[in-house]
């Protein structure tokens, strides 16, 4: 990370000493590879906090259905009702390659907080997912 963060940056000085000259592509070039320098150190620090969370539990949000009392006193306010969601089990007849990636979509929407580089095929049986962790819309 220090390395290109550092290399960036004097790509950066270099360009600014080009446009100097009278090259004016360098001053667009000047200003890009410090942008460089900062994504690699924004992912860098990102990964590392991945990491620290890595074992931690995943904090259940619970969506906020409260409205604001000024909002409820307006006139021609109507509460907004979702439609429930009705979940149709797909079978698993067909290409093999569409069920495996169907299995990894019902993962994904069964496990909201983990990371899709978690997913083991071998460690998920379809159709196990547990309504309790799905939010609910009242209706």
């Amino acid at each position: 990370m220090v390395v290109l963060v550092t290399t960036f940056l004097l790509l950066g000085w270099w360009q600014v000493g080009r446009a100097r000259g009278g090259n004016m592509l360098s001053f667009g070039y000047a200003l890009e590879w410090p942008l460089f320098a900062a994504f690699v150190v924004f992912v860098w620090i990102k990964e590392i906090r991945a990491e620290l969370r890595k074992g931690q539990p995943v904090p259940e949000s619970v969506p906020s259905v409260a409205v604001p009392a000024e909002l409820a006193r307006q006139p021609g306010y109507v509460p907004f009702q979702a439609a429930p969601v009705r979940r149709e089990r797909v079978s698993d007849d067909g290409d093999p390659d569409l069920v495996a990636y169907n299995r990894y979509l019902e993962w994904l929407t069964a496990n909201p907080g983990r990371r899709p580089s978690e997913y083991r095929p071998s460690e998920y049986r379809p159709g196990e997912y547990r309504p309790s962790e799905y939010p609910r819309s009242e209706g």
